[in-house]
């Protein structure tokens, strides 16, 4: 070991030795061990305060589900209490139950002893009946027949003929006593007028209105105004016994005008519309 001298008035020098280097490598792994392991301490810390979380939430709804399971038992209870109070019928309320029951088969037994008679005399007086109603309609038959045989007859004194818009017309009255049969025949409705030629205004006749204009005794002839779907038709000298035919909305078939009677300033005749009118006339009707 060599030795120094040292100067006068100095201090002496201290030599510090150097750690050596597997001190320093120690220290620095014992400090990463202390601090993996405090973390590893504040993982597992939550990991476990986690864990009871869950279980205290699980805890809360178990126990949630047996206090409504609670509740349900003693539902049961209460409704088991009442049935057995319902079922627990006496000896005597038995006994009296049988006794009503025997009472009102006895009193069913009578009523249907009753209810046989009244049929049994009910389908007596039905087969009477049946025979008097037998009895009527054999003669209604025959009057059937014979108002068939009438109204053959009224249609073969009644005339048909074609009308002033070229329409097959149906049958014809000449008179009052052939506007009743066309009426009572139903085949359309008939309406009877009277109209004056001094009349100021139009006649309701059904459901159109009729004004006489002009009138030709000489001739059988006459001029009349249809006021119908709120228009005017002239229907100018037409003749005696002649169907004067006009369309009207809705009517499946011509109105018809028939005048029977002519005088010098009046005019009878009927009026003939459809029984159905819910069909529109022809897109293009004959010229009036």
């Amino acid at each position: 070991m060599s030795s120094s001298s040292n100067t006068p008035g100095e201090a002496p020098a201290v030599e510090v030795a150097a750690l050596p280097r597997w001190v320093t490598v120690l220290f620095v792994a014992a400090f990463a061990l202390v601090g993996y392991l405090l973390y590893a301490n504040y993982a597992q810390r939550q990991a476990l305060l986690k864990s009871q979380e869950d279980a205290d939430k699980k805890t809360q709804a178990i126990a949630a589900e047996l206090d409504k399971t609670n509740a349900r038992v003693a539902d049961l209870k209460g409704e088991l209490d009442v049935t057995s109070q319902k079922l627990s019928l006496s000896q005597d309320e038995l006994a009296r139950a049988r006794g009503l029951a025997q009472t009102a088969r006895a009193e069913q037994q009578k009523s249907d002893a009753a209810l046989r008679q009244q049929i049994g005399a009910v389908e007596a007086d039905t087969t009477t009946k049946f025979g008097q109603v037998t009895t009527q309609l054999s003669g209604t038959q025959s009057d059937l027949s014979a108002t068939k045989a009438d109204l053959e007859a009224t249609k073969g004194k009644l005339q048909s003929t074609i009308g002033d818009l070229g329409v097959q017309s149906g049958l014809i009255a000449r008179n009052h006593d052939e506007v009743e049969e066309l009426k009572r025949l139903g085949e359309r409705d008939i309406f009877e007028f009277s109209l004056n030629k001094s009349a100021k205004s139009p006649d309701r006749v059904g459901p159109i209105q009729v004004q006489l204009r002009k009138v030709d005794t000489k001739h059988y002839r006459y001029t009349v105004n249809v006021v119908a779907d709120d228009k005017t038709i002239e229907k100018k000298d037409k003749t005696v016994g002649e169907p004067v035919q006009f369309y009207v909305r809705g009517a499946r078939a011509p109105y018809e005008i028939v005048v029977f009677d002519l005088s010098k300033d009046q005019a009878k005749g009927y009026l003939s519309t459809p029984k159905s009118a819910t069909a529109a006339p022809p897109a293009t009707p004959p010229g009036n």
